[in-house]
Formats: C-alpha cells, sequence, structure tokens
C-alpha cells in the first residue's frame, strides 16, 4: 500500500510562476550541505531557483523547518548493531492454517528495535519447496495486509474470522511475512527516523539470523516479493543480500515503486485515455501534467545524480501533482473509494482481529496494531525520490531473474509507469529486453490473464482486471504467476 503519491508529509510545488531572485542571504539556502562546485552552472542555478520558489510559497521560516526535518532522515546507517531472533510456538492455534507455523520478533538491542515475523509451512512439501518472505509497502504498512487481505492462508472475513484461502502462495512455497520498518504492525521501538539503507542491513541480518535458527529451511529456494513502496526495498534489500553471501533464487515486485522519474512520466497517461481504463481526468489535468512533468525532471535528475539533502528535498518539492481521482479507489479505479482512509473497509477487520487478546496472546505480541503507521511513511519522505532501479540492473547482471508485474487498474502504481522504467532499466540486456513485444499470459486454467514481456532471467507481467494488491483481486490467476515463476517458467510460456 502507499499512502499517497508523496506520503502525506510534504506538500508538492504548485506550478505558480514566481519571479526570480538571485540567492541572497535572506533566501537561507543551504549552501554547507552540497557541494555547488560539483554541480554545473545550470543546476546550481535551477536549485537556487526552485528554493526561491517555494520560500516564497511556504515562507522562508517554514521552508527551512521542512527542510531541517527532511535533513535529519538523511543520516549514515548504523552497523555496530546486535541482533537476536525469538520464536513463539502457539500461531496455529489461530486456525489460519493445520502447517507448522512459527512467530516471533527479530531483535535489534543497541536500537531498541523489535521486527515481527510469522512463518507457515508449504501445504505441499515443505521439505524441498522453496521460501518466500513478503514485504508490504506504505512505507509503513504491516506485511499482515499481505497475509490477512491477499495471499495468505487465510483471509480475515467481514465477521472478523479468518476464512481458509484455496489460491494462498503456500500452496507450493512455504511463507515468511515480515513487519518492517520498525513501529510498523506488530513491531516496536526504534528512534525515528528511517531509511531504505538502515531497513536493508536490518532486513539481511533477519534473512541471516532466520536460516541459523531454522536450519531445516535454511537449504530451500529463497525469493523475495512485495509490493507497492516494496518497489524501494526489495531492490536494495536483494542487492544487499547478495552481497552479504547469502543465496537468492529470485525477486518478485508487485506495482511496485521504483524509478519515480520514469514512473511519474505516465501518471496523467493511466487516466487520460491510454491505461486501458478510459479517460476519468480532466481535459486541464490531461493537458497541463506534462507541463509540470518536465519542470519536475531537472531536479529529479538531480536527486538521482547527487543524492544529497539539498537535491532530493528540492526534487521532493518540485514533483507534479497527481491528477485527482475523484470518489474513485486510486488503488483500483473499477470501484469506489471504501469507508476507510485508504479505501479498502477490509484493513478495519484486518485491525479489529490482530488487537483481539486471544490472537495476541497466541502470537506472542502485546502492541495496539495499526495496518499502516502515518508517522512511519512520513519519515520515508527522503528516500521516495530516490533510485532504486539500478539494484534491478546489479541482480540482473548477477543472474538473479526479477519478475515485475503490474495489475493494469491501478492509478497509484500504474502499469503504464512500470513498464517505462523496466523498459529504460539500462543493463546488459537492455536492448533485447526493450525490443521484445507482449504476447498473452494464458494460466494453466485456461484464463486469459494479461501479457507478458520477458527476456532470459527479465519479465514484465500486466495483470488483466486488477488493481493495487493482485493476489486480493486476482488470487487464482495471483497463484498461477508465482507457481510458475518458482518453478522456473520466467517466460510464462
Amino acid at each position: 500500500m502507499k499512502w499517497t503519491y508523496l506520503t502525506a508529509s510534504l506538500a508538492i510545488a504548485s506550478a505558480a510562476q514566481i519571479p526570480f531572485e538571485l540567492p541572497n542571504e535572506n533566501n537561507a539556502f543551504p549552501f554547507s550541505d552540497i557541494d555547488i562546485n560539483a554541480l554545473s552552472w545550470k543546476d546550481s542555478f535551477a536549485l537556487h531557483q526552485e528554493w526561491t520558489r517555494n520560500k516564497v510559497k511556504y515562507g522562508k521560516t517554514k521552508l527551512l523547518s521542512m527542510y531541517s526535518d527532511y535533513k535529519q532522515m538523511f543520516s549514515a546507517p548504523r552497523t555496530d548493531l546486535t541482533y537476536g531472533l525469538t520464536s513463539s510456538p502457539t500461531p496455529e492455534l489461530l486456525g489460519f492454517d493445520s502447517v507448522k507455523q512459527h512467530s516471533g520478533y527479530f531483535t535489534v538491542e543497541e536500537a531498541g528495535k523489535e521486527f515481527f515475523y510469522w512463518f507457515f509451512e508449504s501445504r505441499n512439501d515443505p521439505t524441498t519447496d522453496p521460501l518466500i518472505l513478503w514485504l508490504s509497502g506504505g512505507p509503513g504498512c504491516s506485511s499482515n495486509i499481505g497475509l490477512a487481505m491477499e495471499l495468505g492462508p487465510s483471509l480475515i472475513n467481514a465477521t472478523i474470522v479468518p476464512e481458509f484461502n484455496p489460491y494462498s502462495w503456500n500452496a507450493n512455497a512455504s511463507l515468511l511475512f515480515l513487519d518492517q520498518p520498525a513501529n510498523v504492525g506488530f513491531s516496536t521501538g526504534g528512534a525515528i527516523p528511517f531509511t531504505t539503507e538502515q531497513a536493508a542491513i536490518d532486513f539481511t541480518n533477519f534473512v541471516d539470523l532466520f536460516r541459523q535458527k531454522f536450519p531445516n529451511y535454511a537449504h530451500l529456494d529463497f525469493h523475495i516479493a512485495g509490493e507497492s513502496y516494496a518497489g524501494h526495498y526489495i531492490p536494495k534489500f536483494a542487492a544487499s543480500v547478495v552481497e552479504a553471501g547469502l543465496p537468492l533464487k529470485s525477486v518478485l515486485i508487485g506495482n511496485g515503486i521504483t524509478d519515480v522519474i520514469s514512473q511519474f512520466k505516465e501518471v496523467a497517461n493511466m487516466g487520460c485515455g491510454k491505461g486501458g481504463i478510459g479517460k476519468i481526468y480532466t481535459d486541464e489535468e490531461c493537458e497541463s501534467y506534462d507541463t509540470y512533468y518536465q519542470r519536475f525532471v531537472p531536479f529529479g535528475l538531480l536527486c538521482y545524480n547527487y543524492p544529497n539533502p539539498v537535491t532530493c528535498f528540492v526534487s521532493v518539492l518540485a514533483s507534479p501533482n497527481k491528477p485527482d481521482s475523484g470518489d474513485l479507489n486510486p488503488y483500483d479505479s473499477r470501484i469506489k473509494c471504501g469507508d476507510n482512509p485508504l479505501c479498502y473497509t477490509q484493513l478495519d477487520d484486518i485491525t479489529n482481529y490482530f488487537n483481539n487478546d486471544k490472537v495476541q496472546s497466541a502470537l506472542g505480541v502485546d502492541k495496539n496494531f495499526t495496518a499502516c503507521n502515518a508517522e512511519v511513511g512520513i519519515t520515508f519522505v527522503t528516500d521516495h525520490n530516490m533510485p532504486y532501479h539500478q539494484y534491478v540492473g546489479q541482480l540482473l547482471e548477477a543472474n538473479i531473474p526479477v519478475l515485475i508485474y503490474a495489475g493494469d487498474k491501478d492509478l497509484v502504481c500504474d502499469w503504464l509507469g512500470n513498464l517505462a522504467w523496466v523498459n529504460a532499466l539500462q543493463y546488459s540486456g537492455h536492448e533485447q529486453f526493450n525490443a521484445t513485444e507482449f504476447r498473452p499470459w494464458v494460466t494453466k486454467q485456461g484464463h486469459k490473464a494479461g501479457e507478458v514481456k520477458n527476456y532470459k532471467h527479465f519479465t514484465y507481467l500486466r495483470v488483466y482486471e486488477s488493481g493495487h494488491m493482485v493476489p486480493l483481486d486476482q488470487p487464482e490467476n495471483a497463484l498461477d504467476m508465482v507457481n510458475r515463476w518458482i518453478n522456473g517458467d520466467l517466460a510464462f510460456k
């Protein structure tokens, strides 16, 4: 899940034309936080101009306060930490499945963090079937959303009880759900700010400790899957896992946000007649969006090429406004937004279930459960406009298969934007992948479920009639997708 296109913290700069003002002391431009000499005169001039524009818009005091908060989050990750892993023996009592389960906490002693996890063995053959670790996005949303609303062994229904899911991804794979970063879902502690860089260190140590704690699963093929802001998490996490020498079989990212420059370009196109959902945005929004986008691109590139507090802060401020989807669910343009801040009323059911005392006792937790933590989402604003697609290129060069799949009715992380960034990705197979044509994806049950684009170990899958959460909207087809992928059918032939 995502909160809004840029989370709920920093307002996006308007397109109002503000007269340019030469830099001076009253601008309070943070000279000391950037090596101006590393930039071209044109880039330096543009940064000053955008700073001045926002000083007029917000006022100098507010702008500096916003920047100060942002800068605090742009800190180097700690590496001198002590990790541990606990396990609770009783999650089976909840009736999510009859298979063997483990839940517990991954701890980071010096940081006071505890990350909740829940593991389910495969329904088929847990001694040989692969292991899939699932991450929900947000940033700030619990992976228990994926478990209890999308792909887990049971889903929480409207009567607040688990209901058996015949299309669970543990049909032929063991599943591991991790609430991260700290303060997400049942996870606790940890001083804000958070960064993906620190989260990657924590994640890699979790994978290593889980393998040590449960050596009977350490030999299984290991896949990392997730959706939405996991488009940031997974590329970096997977690259860190590989760098640490831990085995990784593949990654799967659904409706992710990975390369904002490429993906922002398609935002209006999705609802202006090019995304297969008709025209839902106004003529003015469709006609003006590209002007705002083109104005953003130079600042987006500065954050990509010179990532530091100044360039990335200005990049966020310069980001184009997302067109208004009205009363439609932005995560699924086929339906209206439900009575919930994130549009899905199922999130209320999940929250009620996980706050039940008996449930928490069985899981060995004691915390008020919130499906998505807005405070965590706000702290990740430093991260949003930074590039993560380059790590996908690194994975491909290391011969790690990558599946990017996208439900084609999502307006938040739409299929057009995801197609744009995978086609633009620079790696040794770029030209061949980019030139590859789509062909139908037909499930083993004979359903025409979407269309696929594949070159060797890189695959893009457009999923028909699905919003942001493919396993929720197309459970049978999603299971076909994951079963074929983990069995090596990378081209879905």
